[in-house]
């Protein structure tokens, strides 16, 4: 596995993390509380493999900017904008939310988990729709996740990655 598979890797952890979340609400519903956990604890698991690869990754490659114009740049820059707000509002959340738990402190656990459940599922979900959006859908970088100068740059834009015309 190179440096260029891990956008894909991350895609799949992403993907893993909310199968995972949506199983430990169902089981939590269905009172199923030892599953809760290890559903959870998985999905934990998963997000901070994630992070680990996401940080690697983007130390080595730099960033890849979505360089399709119209409206399918807006929706991805609208998506983008709202995961990296939530991706980072989440973290302390679902350090909460486990220590809660796990201290079997379950009625501040459930009152705090009611916030984080559903935003840490939409940041796992939208991580997955940004991959395949960038690395998948975008032409300028379909099949290409190595170095970005590896990919053209786009021509109304500057070496700083602002626009030549601001």
């Amino acid at each position: 596995m190179g440096i260029g598979d891990l956008p894909a890797l991350n895609a799949i952890l992403n993907g893993t993390s909310a199968v995972l979340l949506g199983l430990g609400y169902r089981f939590i519903r269905r009172g199923r509380v030892s599953a809760h956990r290890a559903s959870m604890l998985g999905a934990f698991s998963a997000s901070i493999l994630f992070l680990i690869s996401y940080l690697t990754y983007h130390a080595v490659a730099g960033i890849h900017r979505f360089q399709t114009p119209g409206p399918i740049r807006w929706i991805y820059l609208a998506i983008l904008g709202a995961h990296t707000v939530l991706a980072v509002v989440i973290v302390p959340l679902v350090l909460i939310t486990l220590f809660r738990g796990l201290r079997g402190r379950y009625a501040r656990h459930r009152r705090i988990a009611r916030w984080t459940w559903p935003i840490w599922m939409f940041v796992s979900v939208t991580g997955v729709v940004i991959y395949l959006m960038l690395y998948q859908l975008d032409p300028a970088l379909r099949g290409r996740s190595g170095p970005p100068e590896a990919v053209a740059p786009r021509p109304d834009r500057t070496e700083t990655g602002l626009s030549s015309h601001c």
